[in-house]
């Protein structure tokens, strides 16, 4: 498979009265061609501001410090937003918000929704043509397409969810985003949802970034995962080898910390919390909760070492080998 999309130390900061908050800090990763990757971590580690900036929708008062985002050999940090907006936002790169609940406009129908975005990015198409092409998206996604003049209320939470998929796929992209697309839905529409991304993704030969702070269900879908912590990528690779051989302290424990109905083990727990962003801990920021903890990692961030093929890991542990 060909590279899509290649990030290179990319900085993401928030500028604020109370301090810089360093939201994704360093960021290096790639994705190939009908691939999928899927980025893990804690609640606030930056994964779905790193979402949002592949996109360049930062909202402010954040901005892009430093770095590359090489979309299919384009530098998209370069380029101009009237060029981003037209050829490659949501026409190449789209993305499946975070929360159908308050994505959706309450006041419109979803068929307008969906038609406003084809609209929006394709010349000379009509509205007759687009709210047509809306009703075949939704009944691409399983939602009968009677319902393009159904409002956001009549329709369930995970109705809403397949909504939003079928405006991100309206245009056919190559890279989609998923930002937590099954948060609020409960565990069996949570499998559809799932089911659902899979189907397309084969179906349409996409590539796709799924953002999701549960391993479980980045397990079902990525090709690839990378595993976040305080802004930083500490741990990237095949999936098989992040979930079978895990190298990083803090991959190991997030992965212990997951329930399993065979060969059950006791769970564990991550002592502390993750750093505030404005101040980050010197040297390794997991060092305050690591086990391994050494003095090196309280001075010195630990560089990226490559442990195995495709499988690289940001710990001491491994660097001084």
């Amino acid at each position: 498979m060909s590279q899509l999309l290649r990030v290179e130390g990319l900085r993401v900061y928030y500028y604020s009265l109370r301090g810089i908050v360093k939201a994704v800090d360093g960021v290096n990763f790639s994705v190939n061609r009908g691939e999928t990757l899927g980025l893990a971590g804690e609640s606030g580690c930056g994964k779905s501001t790193l979402g949002f900036t592949l996109l360049r929708l930062v909202p402010p008062p954040g901005r892009i410090v430093s770095g590359r985002i090489i979309f299919d050999g384009v530098d998209l940090v370069t380029l101009p937003e009237e060029k981003l907006r037209r050829e490659y936002r949501w026409k190449r790169i789209s993305m499946i918000f975070q929360g159908a609940m308050n994505a959706l406009n309450p006041v419109r129908t979803v068929g307008d929704q969906i038609a406003e975005a084809i609209m929006l990015h394709e010349e000379g198409i009509t509205r007759e043509e687009a709210l047509k092409r809306a009703a075949e998206l939704l009944e691409m996604v399983g939602i009968d397409p009677k319902r393009i003049n159904s409002y956001p209320h009549e329709l369930s939470g995970g109705m809403k969810q397949r909504v939003i998929i079928a405006m991100a796929l309206a245009l056919n992209p190559d890279l989609v985003i998923a930002d937590e697309p099954t948060t609020a839905l409960d565990v069996v529409v949570q499998a559809q949802i799932m089911n659902l991304l899979k189907r397309l993704k084969r179906e349409r030969g996409m590539a796709m970034i799924l953002i999701s702070h549960d391993l479980s269900i980045i397990a079902e879908i990525a090709d690839k995962v990378a595993i976040m912590y305080a802004g930083k990528i500490v741990e990237r690779g095949p999936a098989d080898a992040i979930y079978e051989n895990p190298q990083h302290p803090y991959t190991q424990l997030l992965l212990r910390s997951i329930p399993r109905l065979r060969g059950a083990k006791e769970l564990v727990w991550i002592p502390g919390a993750p750093p505030d962003l404005r101040m980050p801990p010197p040297g390794c920021r997991f060092h305050p909760r690591c086990p391994h903890a050494e003095e090196i990692c309280r001075r010195e961030e630990p560089p990226e070492i490559e442990v195995e093929p495709e499988h690289y890991v940001s710990c001491w542990l491994y660097a001084r080998r």
